[in-house]
């Protein structure tokens, strides 16, 4: 008789382990879908419509976006500690209640003040909903063997946009804003709470054998050795918010500058997430044959070969379609290897304390690095912009080549 996976909790039909993976998946999809649907993507239809509505600009409404990345990266840590205390189902039902409170809340926003205070609610209940939470849900019952679902799962939140944009604009033109946001907190309170609490599969019970495993280190790391490796991590975390969630925001002005017709900027921009979703696609179907090391280093390798068909391409097409298409399937690549990295050098069960630590860098990252990377395309151009790139990129390399090192020397003393 084969012997159980170190980290298998208990014997399980094929069959029922499948049925529970979809339902896993299912789940966590529709939660991770309506979440960011109903909060981070609700700008591109309601932001310009709330601001006008309650007195402020738009630039000073659109912060509402950074208030809640800021407060979902500083609710980090704590969130952390109540999944790693409570679990995932528990904690992720009480983000949807707190997301139904900030959306009703905001539906009643009159003036700034209660305006970033929903704001401020939302980013608390992402923390605890979102995310991090999210993939913790899936490292509890999948142990080291989440990078599939973690994959699958980030194919499908990649579709928010493209369900929720048509979806609100229909509704607001239906009911208004006000009673659209009322709606969306019933949607997190009536089928968000009771799909966390109850629908998500319940954590099986691990034998002795399988919770020391659960516990065990994946390599033998000395505490400065996993303090380098953290700082590692978060440099990786910051760099690819970087020169991914925040390029994209000034995407299209950045292929503009570079010699694209407004027409063609739009053309190649709109492929970006395709060819992103496409290599999350490729990387979960690859599963354990490519390291997230590995899909670190061949996504910034896709950055770096985008950026520079930028600088060296003079307006040609062909090469602003290398850069689209290299930086595209980088980015797609680089969420899901910084979202598992953490696996690969610290154990199952710290999961969710190290993501949701690195998620205060990561986030803060991808609350200022828009407005960052603007900043430097406004004033400086393209050339000063992808000097910065550049540069960014060069230090999540040698963060990902040093972890690769750290993790070759455990190798061998092993």
């Amino acid at each position: 008789m084969s012997a159980l996976p170190a980290d298998s909790p208990s014997p399980v039909p094929h069959n029922a382990a499948s049925l529970a993976r979809l339902r896993l998946l299912a789940v966590l999809s529709i939660s991770q879908i309506v979440g960011w649907g109903t909060s981070f993507d609700l700008f591109g239809i309601l932001g310009r419509t709330i601001a006008a509505d309650i007195g402020i600009s738009n630039e000073t409404g659109f912060l509402g976006a950074t208030v809640m990345l800021l407060i979902m990266g500083f609710a980090g840590p704590a969130s952390g500690r109540l999944l790693e205390r409570h679990g995932a189902a528990k904690v992720m039902a009480a983000g949807s209640v707190v997301f139904a409170f900030g959306l009703a809340l905001l539906s009643q926003a009159q003036g700034m003040a209660s305006y970033f205070a929903a704001w401020f609610t939302i980013g608390i209940a992402g923390t605890l909903a979102l995310s991090v939470a999210c993939y913790t849900a899936v490292v509890e019952r999948e142990g080291s063997s989440a990078k599939s679902v973690i994959g699958l799962l980030m194919i499908f939140t990649g579709l928010s946009t493209a369900i929720f944009w048509p979806l609100l604009s229909w509704l607001t033109g239906l009911l208004g804003w006000r009673d659209t946001l009322l709606l969306a907190a019933g949607c997190h309170l009536l089928i968000l709470v009771p799909l966390h609490r109850f629908a998500l599969p319940p954590i099986k019970t691990r034998s002795q054998t399988a919770q020391a495993a659960a516990d065990r280190e994946p390599m033998p790391l000395t505490a400065l050795q996993q303090k380098r490796a953290m700082i590692a991590l978060a440099i990786i975390s910051i760099g690819f918010s970087s020169v991914t969630f925040g390029v994209s925001s000034s995407l299209i002005e950045m292929l503009t500058q570079a010699g694209a017709t407004p027409a063609l900027a739009l053309q190649l921009g709109s492929l970006r997430s395709v060819l992103g979703i496409s290599a999350r696609a490729a990387d979960t179907i690859a599963g354990k044959r490519a390291s997230p090391v590995t899909s670190g280093l061949v996504a910034t390798g896709l950055i770096v070969i985008g950026f520079l068909a930028l600088i060296f391409g003079h307006g040609s097409v062909w090469m602003l379609g290398l850069f689209i298409g290299a930086y595209g399937v980088g980015s797609g690549l680089s969420a899901i290897s910084r979202t598992v990295l953490p696996l690969g050098f610290f154990s199952v069960s710290r999961y969710a304390g190290i993501s949701a630590k690195l998620a205060l860098p990561g986030n803060i990252s991808q609350a200022l690095s828009p407005v960052v990377i603007a900043g430097l395309l406004d004033r400086g151009g393209l050339p000063l912009l992808l000097t910065f790139t550049l540069a960014v990129s060069a230090l999540v390399l040698a963060a990902l080549i040093f972890l690769a090192m750290l993790s070759r020397q455990s190798t061998i003393k092993r």
